[in-house]
């Protein structure tokens, strides 16, 4: 049981990390405005996650500018991506213990 747990990443715990990832996973870049529509999140609550995201390296943030617009967008990294994924197998673990 020691070793399932310890696959589970403190990082993914919470629910809107979990979110942030789970849309990453999927979509090679995801831009700050459906992030935060897709999760219905304030601007604050999803910099905060954001942010600690980023200083774990489990993301790369992109910075443009879309015609006279900025737009922030955001993509797992390898090291995030390994991550998420030893913490879906730790949480698939856990559900089939008998």
């Amino acid at each position: 049981m020691k070793k399932i747990i310890s696959k589970l990443n403190k990082a993914f715990d919470n629910k809107v990390r979990l979110g942030i990832m789970s849309m990453l996973m999927v979509n090679e870049w995801v831009e700050y405005k459906t992030l935060r529509e897709m999760l219905d999140l304030t601007d604050g609550r999803l910099a905060s996650h954001i942010k600690s995201l980023e200083e774990n390296k489990f993301i790369n943030v992109k910075k443009e500018f879309v015609g006279r617009k900025p737009q922030t967008s955001y993509a797992a990294t390898p090291i995030g991506k390994r991550a998420f994924n030893d913490h879906l197998d730790g949480l698939e673990a856990l559900l089939n213990i008998r």
